[in-house]
């Protein structure tokens, strides 16, 4: 099975000029935990309601800071036309529980998540990704 076949269309993007309140409200609106952030059609960053809280919050960062102030600008992602089992064995060796999804032309078509893969591929498959996630892997930095 192709990425495209699991994966969730309709994503939700934000601009990185737009401020972290913003973010929050479309995370809470959207009932998700990251988004993809894209300027000039193209994707540039990720920020997660963790970002929000560790990289702004308790750094004393206020609520109209900057998306991009905050926001991880290595982003890890995958192309739609591949295998969904080889994509959720890279999100427990990278340790990821989704990735924004990629055209050949890489603009963003989608977003795969492990409950996308699950409902899909099956738990099983599932849960070798989050056994892969969840163990320990060093030391890992908050900051950018």
């Amino acid at each position: 099975m192709k990425v495209r076949e699991a994966m969730t269309n309709d994503v939700c993007l934000a601009h990185p000029d737009r401020s972290i309140r913003e973010a929050a409200q479309l995370m809470t609106e959207h009932d998700i935990g990251a988004l993809p952030i894209g300027e000039n059609d193209r994707l540039v960053g990720m920020i997660t309601d963790r970002d929000i809280a560790v990289r702004a919050v308790a750094a004393g960062l206020g609520p109209d800071t900057k998306i991009r102030e905050v926001m991880s600008e290595q982003v890890m992602y995958c192309f739609e036309d591949e295998d969904i089992s080889d994509v959720a064995q890279n999100m427990g060796d990278i340790k990821v529980r989704r990735l924004p999804v990629l055209n050949r032309d890489k603009r963003m078509v989608g977003i795969v998540s492990l409950g996308d893969v699950a409902v899909k591929q099956g738990a099983r498959q599932a849960g070798r990704a989050v056994a892969g996630i969840s163990t320990p892997g060093g030391a890992h930095s908050q900051s950018h």
